[in-house]
């Protein structure tokens, strides 16, 4: 990566092209009476005008690959705006690997879950957490993050950045302000040391596959006292619990990432991702996103319109069924131990949820008593529960992270962050609780 040029010498990830202005927003209706609407009530028609699309109640899916101007000195004054030319940018559509009808509403309903300012909307939630850290990183620099992550992030961050000359240092995710402070003073030596600085710290909680929750206040207070937090954002992929049982603005992070293939899309019927937050932030992430691409397509950001309607429903009824199976769970003679979000035995863990999460969440790891044969047997002998990886779909699915999604971890690392070999990973889904719990126990029979 180039260094830093001396223009951009105030935000770290202002080092791209001016991005491609959002189309300017017409008025919405977000209160009535003084009430403020709720998120599951806006996701019904907000950024969208029936009038613009021939009276359709709801959004067609524009599959274009260009704009129309409506003249060529529209089109130049557009151009203008963009290249900073002419003062007070430029609003509206020209091209869609920038922006498009359905990605832009999709947007906007993602940032009203979050409490955000501004959203993108990515074709994966990779291609969103690779993108937003190429935009925050130069060379040199030094990320921060906790442990675990989900395999494909945590080998991006130590494998691929590590080839532009960026390192990272890691914490565990229930680090206490005392651990925080400790790693933000290694991290800070060592981009030093490397002629870099300390341009993000990454979290993800819970932790993929333990559930292991951060303590995203501490992590402010201590990025605080080390750090310009006009330089060194906070970002958290939120996908175990967003957008319903955790917002993490609330908590002091500045960007929200997500796989919308889980709970958002939730129907395991597309793959999609994005990040929320400041728009400070954002607008630099989209600068790269233009130029990279990597933005959803025109019909998975429909798909996700339609999903958004629905999320509270189905992620509340998968809440209610994960409470029903774990109660059982926890009782049976087969079954060393929980993750799961609503019996947590450590205290610490206990503090941060009290303090972050709204609920529990449908996604859990079960400890169960052996090992990879007890698991394999468990595995293979489920009838309703899906043997398959990802979460958050209306079907169960049960996984087995540490031959699986993680195997590519280390054996030493596995250890270090309790993704041991009697570990499934299970996300609960919308079937009938009981009839989900009758499988558990015949398939726990066959252990």
């Amino acid at each position: 990566m180039a260094d830093k040029p001396d223009d951009n010498a105030a935000d770290p990830m202002g080092a791209v092209d001016t991005p491609t202005p959002r189309r300017k927003p017409k008025p919405e209706v977000t209160t009535i009476g003084g009430r403020e609407l709720k998120p599951s009530t806006l996701m019904m028609g907000h950024g969208f005008d029936p009038s613009l699309s021939e009276g359709s109640l709801k959004p067609p899916i524009f599959l274009t690959s260009t704009f129309a101007f409506e003249s060529a000195s529209a089109g130049k004054r557009h151009f203008e705006g963009i290249t900073g030319k002419r003062e007070g940018g430029a609003e509206g559509l020209v091209y869609s690997r920038f922006n498009g009808p359905n990605q832009e509403i999709l947007e906007d309903r993602l940032a009203i879950w979050d409490g955000a300012e501004d959203a993108l909307c990515f074709s994966s939630g990779m291609t969103a957490i690779a993108v937003l850290i190429l935009a925050a990183c130069n060379s040199g620099d030094v990320i921060v993050h906790s442990g675990p992550l989900y395999a494909a992030s945590e080998g991006f961050v130590a494998k691929v950045m590590a080839k532009y000359g960026v390192t990272y240092i890691a914490f565990p995710a229930g680090a206490s302000r005392e651990k925080l402070d400790e790693v933000m003073r290694e991290a800070k030596a060592k981009a030093e040391e490397q002629g870099g600085e300390v341009p993000l710290i990454y979290l993800e909680s819970p932790g993929n596959p333990t559930n292991a929750l951060v303590d995203i206040e501490a992590v402010k207070e201590a990025r605080d006292a080390h750090f310009d937090p006009e330089r060194c954002p906070i970002a958290i992929d939120n996908t175990f619990l967003g957008p319903l049982w955790q917002r993490p603005l609330d908590q002091g992070a500045d960007l929200v990432v997500y796989s919308l293939t889980k709970y958002v899309g939730g129907h395991s019927d597309l793959v999609a991702g994005s990040v929320s937050g400041r728009k400070k932030w954002i607008d630099a992430i989209r600068a790269l996103r233009n130029t990279m691409g990597g933005i959803a397509d025109p019909n998975t950001a429909w798909m996700l319109l339609r999903s958004l309607e629905t999320v509270e429903l189905r992620m509340q009824r998968a809440g209610e069924n994960a409470a029903k199976v774990c109660a059982m769970l926890k009782k049976h003679p087969k079954v060393k131990g929980l993750g799961y979000l609503g019996m947590i035995e450590d205290e610490r863990q206990q503090d941060i949820y009290n303090r972050h999460c709204l609920g529990a969440g449908s996604t859990f790891s079960v400890f169960i008593k052996g090992g990879e044969a007890e698991c394999f047997r468990f595995l293979d002998a489920l009838k309703v529960a899906k043997l398959a990886v990802s979460l958050g779909g209306t079907e169960t699915l049960a996984s087995h992270p540490a031959s699986m999604t993680h195997l590519s971890v280390a054996e030493g690392r596995r250890a270090e962050l309790g993704i041991s070999d009697n570990l499934v990973r299970i996300s609960i889904g919308i079937e009938d609780a009981d009839d989900l719990i009758a499988d558990f126990e015949q398939a726990l029979d066959e252990v």
